[in-house]
């Protein structure tokens, strides 16, 4: 089993679950397909598992690990942004929002933005908001772990999907990279896992 599904803390685990975003965040394997490296570089992006019926390896020698997501709420929790390819309107509505809200909406810019909004070299950032201000789409974590804002109301996070959460209260820790968030209380659609519903 590949160590290849991430969690919305943006860590790597070795799990059954089919899920239902793909992404990558560069070359994380070695050449026997073990996992060595966090991240590689600042391009964290989030692909459709399905473009114009290409296949690969998750793991090809020498290319980029494969990533997989359950919904893409848990993407952008552990940093990713649209792939400008396979995701190109979702990119292209992503750069307009970046740009109302931030200026520069280079992808290179935009990779810089994030990876200092995500990572402080040894591990997450994450910022204190009030949890009344966290909009739906953004995660935040509890002693429990992830829970997820959604548009009714609170969700704790799993691979297998959301179970209700109580409604948080005060200042909490935003997992989701605050760029993000930004975007996502300004309009930006988030997909989340069917069982977030329920």
């Amino acid at each position: 089993m590949r160590r290849n599904r991430v969690d919305p803390e943006g860590e790597l685990h070795a799990l059954p679950q089919r899920l239902a975003w793909m992404g990558n965040r560069g070359c994380l394997h070695d050449a026997e397909g073990q996992i060595r490296r966090h991240h590689r570089g600042r391009r964290w992006i989030t692909c459709v598992t399905a473009f114009r019926g290409r296949q690969r390896d998750p793991m090809p020698a020498g290319r980029y690990t494969a990533l997989f997501f359950l919904d893409e709420a848990s993407a952008y929790a552990a940093g990713h942004r649209p792939c400008a390819e396979c995701r190109h309107a979702d990119w292209q509505r992503f750069r307009a929002l970046w740009a109302e809200s931030f200026g520069d909406s280079r992808a290179d810019a935009i990779d810089a933005a994030l990876h200092t909004a995500r990572w402080d070299g040894t591990g997450r950032v994450l910022v204190p908001v009030d949890a009344a201000q966290v909009p739906a789409g953004a995660m935040i974590r509890d002693a429990g772990g992830p829970v997820l804002r959604t548009p009714t109301g609170w969700a704790r996070w799993s691979f297998d999907g959301y179970r209700p959460a109580p409604a948080p209260e005060g200042p909490v820790p935003l997992l989701t990279p605050a760029p993000l968030v930004r975007l996502m209380a300004r309009g930006l659609p988030v997909q989340i896992d069917a069982t977030a519903a329920g």
